[in-house]
Parts: structure tokens; C-alpha cells; sequence
């Protein structure tokens, strides 16, 4: 009997989804900053207008639809399972994609704490923990998500209580200095129009609280979506702002600044001791990304499975409640992607982005279609169609440019790389979701290939058969003079070990001088039972036994006659032996 689940309150629903959204603050200034240089804090607030959007489009399609699935579950109930099952596919690489950075980045931060320690050894064992502990249970899972996520808050203020006390120390000439500053890409659109797109990827984790939304209290989702909304307004626009007030422009956008942009920053403000305790968060909270990931593929897996996309067999749940079956799936795909790319996790970067902003564009058209087609479902709020179309439009844009936004020297483009997962990926799906319909073509096929040589061998089967019935039907003839039944005996022998036919005549010829024995009938009858496979005729005719009455009967009975004679040593043969066509002796 499974254990009873408990439900999540808002802590531990906001710190599951929310240590994954809250990690973005590790990267997400310095890639706007990269792009839009002193504009980034600008695009990080644009991005915070568009998640307050989206607030209203999730609250409202999980308020009539409060099931697991996300953009699946949206578009499930709105267009048909093929559409369904491509933003599926979407967000299954945005959480395998998530994981294996989250993980590969955490062990990177740890490495900088312990640096003989070994990258992608230790990658590997952070997801299998993380596995383990999903399949320990969601409640297990939310314990260790509110350590990580409160401890990450934690961090983060003291950085920025740090921050502002090195600030007014020192003043913010650095800021209004690059504040002046000319733009890398020459226009302020531009330069926003790329930070905005590079921004985006701030936001995500947001959709995860719908993936597990049936785990939840009633009431706690919005909560969720409002707490995830405040914590990436407030903190990621701010460190924008701190880290243009610290540094240079040309500084934050080298490479080494691009990585460790929060470390760097700690050890400017409070030494190597507040950027230990930086880089120590930055592990923790990636990791607490894995576990957002495994969390809400697990819910996006179960409700497929439930609507027969994926096998039953991933449906199996231990005593915990927990979908174990699909935890390790997705550990080990996770783990081969690292071992691909080994450790070059740089190279999914365009998986995540491309497949995370579709899948906020494809629930967008969801809430339309949602309006549209199911318009009379009880829903706790709605979104206005002017927020809809601009959120969509919005991600659209941030979309298109993180495809057209020129790759890092050496790696290959976002969409490239996208594409080499999303491919194979989608063609599973097709074949789940089309299995009768291919095993039918396949019978199909085998029976185009094979029929034509069934049917050959079938008629090769009856005309050998024919054959063998042909000749076992062939009659033997044996004439007796009155045997008694152990010379029969021989007879029957001599044709079970010699004989193909299975047809036997015994043949008596009377007149005045032989007669027909009085036991012979009952002797044959005998014989006729002990052998069974040997069908025997006793027949009695009038004359004299001569080569023309041989050859009579042959004529008679349209068949060969086969003579025997039955005798001992020394017993003379009373007729020439090419008289009769072929005569068996048996002595």
C-alpha cells in the first residue's frame, strides 16, 4: 500500500520551482550586460513586465485546468495530443537541458571552492543524488528545496547589505561613468532588443510550479507564480545595477567576469570570505535546479503516461508515491548528455533557450485557445486578451532573437544544436503517439514480402503431400494359399519395414482343390488391429492361381501387381520370375 502524499504549502511549492528561476541571478546580468551593456538593468525589467503577464495566462488555464503538464496540459485540452505531445517534447529538453547545466555549472562553483576536484565525476554523482532523493519523495525533495532556497535569500542579501555599504564608501562614479559609455553593437535597439532576448532566460523555472501542480495545496499555485514574479523584479535588475556600479563594462563582459560575475563581486565587497559563501550558494541553488527539473518532469511524464503517450510501464510508483521509473530515466538521459558533450555543457545552451521560450509562447496560445474553445470552464481568473497577445509576442521576439544572435567563437548555433536534439526527440514521440497505426503498415509490409513466399511453400506442402498420399495409397497384393497367421505376420513386417504403401490386399484364390481356411478371416481381422497404420482388404476369388489370373486381376483393379511368395529354404518357386513382372521373395 502506498504512503499517503502530503500536499505542498506555499513554502515548498516556491522553493522547488523557485530555485530554479532564483538561480538565473548567477548569470542573467552579466548576459544582459554582455549584449546590452549599461542597458541590461532596462531589459531585466522588461523581462519582469512580460513574467507579470504571464502570471495572469498561468493562473488562469491551471485554474481551469489544475492538472500536471504544463503547456501539455494546456494544449491537450485545447487542440489535439499531437500538438499536445510537441510542447511536451519542448519542455522534456528544457528540464534535461536545465539539469545537466545547473548540475555541470554547480560543480564548476564548488570547483572553484576545491579546485583538485574532478568536473564531470562529480556532475554525475550530483544528479544521481538529486535522483535519489526525488525518488525518496516530493515531500523529502521540499525539505531540502526550502534549506537551499532560504539559504540563497540569505546569501543574496548579505551580498547586497555588502554592496551597498562598498557603494557608499566609495561612491558610484563607476556606474555614471559607464552609463556614458558608447554601445558595443552601435544602437540602444539593438543593444536592448539582444539584452532582452538574452534576459529571458532569467525567467526560467517559471513554468516547473505548473508541471506539479496537482501536488500542491489548493490555493497555492498563483502564490507561486506571484513569489517567483517578485524574486527575479527585484534581484535580477539589482544585481544589474550593482555590478554596472562595480565594474567597467569592458570587465563585465570578458569571459572570466561572464562565469563568476556574483563571485567576483563578493570578493570586491567583502573579501575571500563573502565570495566563498557566494560561490557555496551558487552551488546549492544550481542544485537546487536539478531538482526542479526532476520534480517536474516527473509530473509532465506521469500525466503523458496517463493519457497513453508514453508506456505504462513508467507509471510503476515505490512505496513513497514516487514515479521512480521515470526519475532514472531521465537521471540516465541526463547523464549521457553530459558523457556526449563531455562536459561541454555550453553546447545545450541553445536547447534550453529555444526549447524553454517555446514553451512559454505555446502556453500563451493556449490560454487563447482555452478562451476560445472552452470558454464556460470555471477558472479563479482570467487574462485580457491585450496581455496575452503582448506576452506571446514578447517571448516570440526574445525567441527569434536568441536564434539569430551570433554564436560564441567555437560553438555552434543555438538553433543548430536545438534542432540536433529536437529531431530524434520528437520522432519518439511521433512513433508513441502513431504505434498501432506503424505495427500495421509493418504487418503490412511482412505480408507483402512474405506472402507471396507462404503461398509458394503452401503449395509445395499439398503437392508433397499429394505425393506421399499417392504413394501410400498405392494397394499391395499379397495372394495366400491359407497361411496361418505367422506367415501373415512376416507379411505385415516385411511391408511396415520395407513399404511406403499402406494399403493391403490379401487375397485368397479357392476352387476344388483349396479351400478357404476357417480362421483366416479372424486371423486378418487380428492382424488388421495390431497394425492400425496398415489398412487391410481380405478378398476371395474363384479360379486357379496362374500369371493370367495375376494379370487379370491387375487389369481389375488398376493396379500393379507386386508378387510374394512365402515360403522356406529349399521350397520351389512354381512360376518364372519374368512372368510376373517383378516378383519379392521371402523365405
Amino acid at each position: 500500500m502506498n504512503k499517503v502524499q502530503h500536499k505542498l504549502n506555499q513554502l515548498s511549492a516556491t522553493a522547488i520551482c523557485g530555485n530554479d528561476i532564483s538561480s538565473s541571478v548567477l548569470y542573467v546580468s552579466a548576459l544582459a550586460i554582455a549584449f546590452a551593456g549599461q542597458y541590461a538593468w532596462v531589459t531585466l525589467l522588461i523581462v519582469s513586465v512580460v513574467l507579470f503577464l504571464f502570471r495572469k495566462i498561468y493562473g488562469e488555464v491551471v485554474g481551469a485546468l489544475p492538472l500536471n503538464g504544463g503547456a501539455y496540459n494546456a494544449l491537450l485540452n485545447t487542440t489535439s495530443k499531437s500538438t499536445a505531445s510537441f510542447a511536451a517534447t519542448l519542455t522534456i529538453l528544457s528540464y534535461m537541458a536545465t539539469a545537466v547545466i545547473s548540475a555541470n555549472e554547480a560543480i564548476h562553483y564548488l570547483h572553484h571552492l576545491i579546485p583538485a576536484m574532478p568536473i564531470i565525476p562529480m556532475t554525475l554523482v550530483l544528479l544521481g543524488i538529486f535522483a535519489l532523493l526525488t525518488i525518496g519523495g516530493i515531500s523529502e525533495s521540499a525539505k531540502v528545496a526550502i534549506g537551499i532556497f532560504i539559504f540563497h535569500l540569505g546569501s543574496l542579501t548579505i551580498l547586497s547589505g555588502f554592496i551597498l555599504y562598498f557603494l557608499f564608501q566609495n561612491g558610484f562614479g563607476t556606474l555614471f561613468d559607464n552609463w556614458q559609455m558608447p554601445l558595443s553593437g552601435g544602437s540602444i535597439y539593438t543593444a536592448i532588443f539582444l539584452g532582452f532576448a538574452a534576459s529571458m532566460l532569467g525567467v526560467s523555472g517559471f513554468e516547473s510550479s505548473a508541471n506539479f501542480v496537482e501536488e500542491q495545496e489548493k490555493g497555492v499555485f498563483p502564490k507561486t507564480l506571484r513569489n517567483m514574479w517578485a524574486i527575479v523584479s527585484i534581484i535580477n535588475p539589482l544585481m544589474a545595477v550593482f555590478a554596472l556600479a562595480l565594474f567597467t563594462i569592458p570587465v563585465l563582459q570578458s569571459d572570466e567576469y561572464q562565469n563568476t560575475l556574483l563571485i567576483e563581486m563578493g570578493e570586491q565587497v567583502g573579501g575571500e570570505g563573502l565570495a566563498i559563501m557566494v560561490a557555496l550558494d551558487a552551488f546549492l541553488v544550481l542544485s537546487g535546479a536539478v531538482l526542479t527539473s526532476f520534480v517536474g518532469v516527473t509530473g509532465l511524464i506521469e500525466r503523458m503516461t496517463l493519457d497513453r503517450i508514453m508506456p505504462p510501464f513508467f507509471l510503476k510508483k515505490n512505496k513513497r508515491g514516487s514515479s521512480f521509473r521515470i526519475i532514472i530515466m531521465f537521471f540516465l538521459l541526463s547523464a549521457s548528455v553530459l558523457l556526449i558533450t563531455e562536459g561541454n555543457v555550453k553546447l545545450l545552451a541553445g536547447v534550453y533557450t529555444i526549447s524553454f521560450l517555446s514553451v512559454m509562447a505555446l502556453f500563451g496560445i493556449g490560454n487563447i485557445l482555452l478562451k476560445i474553445r472552452r470558454n464556460k470552464l470555471p477558472r479563479p481568473e482570467r487574462a485580457s486578451w491585450f496581455a496575452v497577445l503582448i506576452a506571446i509576442s514578447a517571448v516570440i521576439i526574445a525567441l527569434i532573437g536568441n536564434i539569430i544572435m551570433p554564436p560564441k567563437e567555437g560553438l555552434p548555433s543555438n538553433l543548430s544544436v536545438f534542432l540536433y536534439y529536437f529531431i530524434p526527440s520528437i520522432l519518439f514521440i511521433i512513433i508513441m503517439l502513431n504505434r498501432t497505426v506503424l505495427l500495421k503498415v509493418l504487418l503490412k509490409i511482412i505480408d507483402a514480402i512474405f506472402n507471396p513466399v507462404q503461398r509458394y511453400f503452401k503449395r509445395l506442402d499439398r503437392r508433397i503431400l499429394r505425393n506421399i498420399n499417392k504413394i501410400n495409397s498405392q494397394e499391395f497384393v499379397f495372394f495366400t494359399k491359407g497361411d496361418d497367421i505367422a506367415t501373415l505376420n512376416k507379411v505385415m513386417l516385411y511391408i511396415k519395414k520395407n513399404e511406403h504403401t499402406r494399403k493391403l490386399k490379401i487375397v485368397i484364390v479357392k476352387n476344388d482343390l483349396v479351400k478357404v481356411p476357417e480362421k483366416l478371416k479372424e486371423e486378418i481381422e487380428f492382424l488388421d488391429k495390431e497394425y492400425p497404420e496398415i489398412k487391410i482388404e481380405f478378398v476371395v476369388e474363384e479360379g486357379n492361381f496362374s500369371p493370367e489370373l495375376i494379370n487379370s486381376f491387375s487389369e481389375k483393379w488398376n493396379i500393379p501387381i507386386n508378387f510374394m511368395f512365402i515360403g522356406s529354404p529349399g521350397d520351389k518357386f512354381p512360376y518364372k520370375i519374368e512372368e510376373l513382372g517383378g516378383v519379392r521373395l521371402i523365405i
